[in-house]
């Protein structure tokens, strides 16, 4: 029989079950599975050419959880339950992926949405479009997401944007970032790059926040200016990445940090340049 004694004694032990709990692994904020790790896989795509299978090993190794598709399948791209059964032996997933408007015009959608339903993505993310900084065309750009988007979402799947820069230019008293994610659903997922939001000299927290439970999926990366001094390794400066990362937690609902590598230093390869940005990561995972 429960004792009144022992009240005492059981809340402390759920007080510290509480606290071991927040100071795990981070959890997004809508689910009680911990945050996941993926690469994009452009940051290899040298690797990739030469060698695909012996590069999404050299990933798993890495530690990764997930691969970011951009459009290289290697041997598999008229085979993607093939290419998912190649992943799953590697304990990987394909967390998202990359496509063009291309792929989604009205004669290719549904050939597209099929193979990457059968990889196991559900969330695929237009990487560039010109529309996204024009004064004219950011609307036509924010109607055409939100129709592609609606169809997908009939199949349990979604189409968001990514960012670069010049998404972050002056635009009706915001940017053009901002007419995108106020002219689309908020179901409508918005791919944060972050390293592109530093470069355009913009704070990442602010736009995390103001658009919060949209960020599924957001880009880890330093993209460096001309002679700026920055290391483009992930975590070798001093951006607060802790704290963006946390931001990106609660407040984005992201479910996969993406790891992306576009420069690289000191003559490493690609390889050994992710390598670098990922182990840097796990530090800062592990110090939250």
């Amino acid at each position: 029989m429960f004792k009144a004694s022992y009240l005492p004694f059981f809340k402390a032990i759920v007080s510290l079950l509480a606290i071991l709990a927040l100071h795990s692994f981070p959890a997004s904020a809508t689910t009680s599975e911990p945050v996941k790790v993926s690469v994009q896989l452009w940051s290899v795509k040298d690797a990739l050419k030469a060698d695909f299978d012996a590069t999404i090993t050299a990933l798993a190794e890495m530690g990764f959880q997930g691969l970011e598709f951009a459009g290289d399948f290697g041997p598999y791209k008229n085979n993607p339950r093939a290419l998912k059964n190649k992943l799953a032996s590697l304990d990987l997933v394909a967390s998202s992926a990359h496509i063009g408007f291309d792929a989604l015009t009205d004669s290719h959608l549904m050939e597209t949405l099929l193979f990457y339903k059968t990889l196991g993505v559900t969330t695929l993310f237009v990487p560039w479009d010109e529309r996204a900084w024009d004064p004219k065309g950011v609307m036509q750009l924010s109607k055409q997401l939100t129709e592609l988007n609606n169809i997908a979402q009939k199949y349990e799947m979604n189409i968001g944007f990514h960012n670069h820069n010049r998404e972050f230019e002056s635009f009706n008293n915001a940017t053009y970032w901002d007419a995108i994610a106020t002219n689309t659903p908020t179901s409508l997922p918005l791919q944060l790059d972050i390293g592109w939001v530093h470069y355009a000299g913009k704070e990442p927290l602010y736009f995390i926040k103001k658009y919060a439970g949209r960020t599924y999926a957001t880009h880890l990366k330093v993209r460096t200016h001309e002679n700026d001094g920055l290391s483009p390794i992930f975590g070798e400066n001093n951006y607060p990445w802790g704290k963006i990362i946390q931001s990106l937690i609660t407040d984005g609902a992201t479910k996969w940090l993406v790891v992306e590598q576009e420069e690289y230093p000191d003559g490493l390869t690609s390889l050994q340049s992710v390598a670098k940005s990922k182990a840097n990561l796990d530090k800062i995972l592990r110090s939250m």
